[in-house]
């Protein structure tokens, strides 16, 4: 049964009132009004709600038992107009955001940071994984934002482009005497590889790098964490392909050493993905801002 909100908001308000013309002067309404809204819901619910007195209205029995229910009803929308407000202003709510270790670490952070600087109250929900897992995660519904590898194709999906990085193969210590040796991709591939885990997509593009030049490459390690990367390459065991901008620190201290190649590794790119036709939670767009 379908009812007009009006109508209970009337009656809400004769009930507290005990009178028409004053409920109708709290409203900013006629007197007739709220007569006829009256009586249009007793019409509809079929059972008198108020007695008519000389100088008022009273609730019937009837009336007293839909007055508890009109209350909680109000008293639940009006907290709901109350989160509403506080979702809009940012000091509720919750950012969903996902996105790869690395990633995490070096570009979303910072943003992260100022984000969290000027809202602390909104609660951050940030889920790490691969670009295939962080788009999985979008299409579940599970997270709003990704912060993904390009390319990425999915019609479900709006990508946008963040930044470009640029990505080498590095060494430690151990292997400083190779750093003014131009690589071809066969030599390279004759050095002990640190490579990231099989389906990530630093490994598939490394990987489709070798192969464009003849050559599939074995790793020695393969890990699932660039930090663990760096660590393996700072320690001598061989040759870790890594973002450079994540090892800036490491090559100025000269605890890595960055090797030459003669085919030069293409720039990749890191973007941010959404779902399409589904609109974004006013926090995830705040937060968006700060990604353009």
């Amino acid at each position: 049964m379908l009812m007009n909100m009006e109508w209970y908001r009337i009656f809400l308000h004769t009930a507290k009132l005990g009178n028409l013309t004053k409920a109708a002067q709290e409203l900013h309404i006629t007197q007739p009004s709220v007569s006829y809204a009256i009586k249009q819901l007793e019409a509809q619910l079929e059972v008198k709600l108020f007695d008519r007195l000389s100088k008022g209205v009273k609730l019937t029995p009837e009336g007293l038992e839909v007055l508890a229910y009109v209350e909680k009803s109000f008293t639940i929308l009006q907290a709901g107009e109350i989160q509403l407000q506080a979702l809009k202003n940012l000091t509720a709510g919750e950012l969903r955001i996902g996105a790869s270790g690395p990633v995490i670490k070096h570009l979303l952070l910072p943003l992260l940071d100022t984000f969290h600087a000027e809202h602390p109250d909104v609660r951050i929900r940030l889920s790490q994984g691969k670009t295939s897992d962080i788009r999985d995660r979008l299409l579940d519904g599970q997270i709003d934002i990704g912060l993904v590898h390009l390319p990425l194709s999915d019609h479900e999906l709006v990508v946008s482009h963040l930044k470009e990085i640029q990505d080498c193969f590095v060494v430690g210590e151990a292997y400083r005497h190779l750093v003014d040796t131009s690589f071809s991709a066969q030599a390279l591939a004759q050095l002990p590889l640190l490579l990231l885990s099989e389906a990530s997509s630093t490994r598939l593009f490394i990987e489709q790098w070798f192969k464009s030049q003849g050559i599939t490459p074995d790793a020695d390690m393969e890990l699932s964490s660039m930090d663990m990367l760096i660590e393996m390459a700072i320690r001598g065991y061989g040759a870790a392909f890594v973002t450079q901008s994540f090892i800036d620190q490491e090559l100025e201290n000269k605890k890595l050493f960055r090797l030459q190649t003669i085919e030069p590794i293409p720039l990749r790119s890191v973007g941010f993905a959404t779902r399409r036709n589904s609109s974004l939670p006013i926090i995830a767009n705040r937060f968006i801002a700060l990604l353009e």
